[in-house]
């Protein structure tokens, strides 16, 4: 037992058992919690639990298990969307375009969109209530990954990916792309795989634009850990426990 671990105290007599907490939250009974807690798997505030008195607050204790940060908070949600072609990022457009809303008019939260795609580009957009999580994903300094599935005009010679690679400068700076790949190849088009940790403006349009080859379709499959996956176009799911807790975690909550 590391030196920090013996030094903060984590008990709050007033709160609940850490157990409870964490069968609450889906982990499991409260033996199988009461195991997780023994086997030093759970950690309350930076500090590696094995009591299995210990009693947290779950309103201000963050909670990791195996290295996950558990959403305790039941007001927060976040939702992955499919955006469809002609939508527009916003929750309301002044010009009367399809927006987000139509698409979460039936939820009760008041959420908000991390990041933003042009009308023109489909797939994943997250929503969430949760502040904190947008601010970090939205940070340039987290560096978060985003996929991108772009089909192109014309065939893409390999040089083109050791200059998108490489980088390439754009009016507003340099950008490259931290991984490349041709998922198809027809005379005329190529869809090419490509991950990004830019947020710019259409920042993925105006690299292939650069390069000689216009995009005429483009899908965000991935942003960070969460895959867009079979969700439909128009479509939205709440993101399940693992997955909220692998989105945290790669943007250090």
């Amino acid at each position: 037992m590391s030196p920090r671990e013996t030094a903060v105290d984590v008990h709050d007599p007033d709160g609940i058992r850490l157990q409870k907490v964490l069968a609450t939250a889906g982990l499991g009974s409260r033996r199988a919690c009461e195991q997780l807690i023994a086997a030093g798997r759970v950690q309350v505030d930076g500090t590696t639990v094995r009591e299995l008195g210990v009693r947290v607050d779950p309103r201000t204790a963050v909670i990791h298990v195996d290295g996950m940060r558990l959403q305790l908070d039941t007001s927060l949600v976040t939702i992955a969307l499919n955006k469809p072609l002609g939508v527009v990022s916003t929750m309301h457009d002044p010009q009367g375009r399809r927006s987000l809303a139509e698409f979460v008019a039936d939820r009760e939260e008041r959420l908000f969109h991390v990041g933003r795609l042009d009308a023109e580009t489909e797939g994943l957009l997250l929503l969430t209530n949760d502040g904190e999580l947008a601010n970090r994903l939205a940070h340039p300094s987290h560096g978060v990954r985003k996929t991108y599935l772009a089909t192109v005009e014309g065939r893409v010679k390999p040089a083109v990916a050791a200059r998108l690679r490489s980088g390439i400068e754009l009016e507003d700076g340099p950008v490259s792309v931290d991984a490349y790949k041709v998922v198809d190849m027809s005379p005329d088009a190529t869809m090419v795989e490509v991950v990004i940790h830019e947020g710019r403006n259409r920042v993925v349009r105006r690299m292939f634009d650069a390069v000689g080859h216009p995009v005429t379709r483009l899908l965000r499959t991935q942003v960070g850990p969460i895959r867009l996956g079979t969700l439909q176009p128009g479509r939205t799911r709440v993101l399940g426990r693992e997955e909220l807790g692998s989105l945290m975690a790669a943007v250090g909550m």
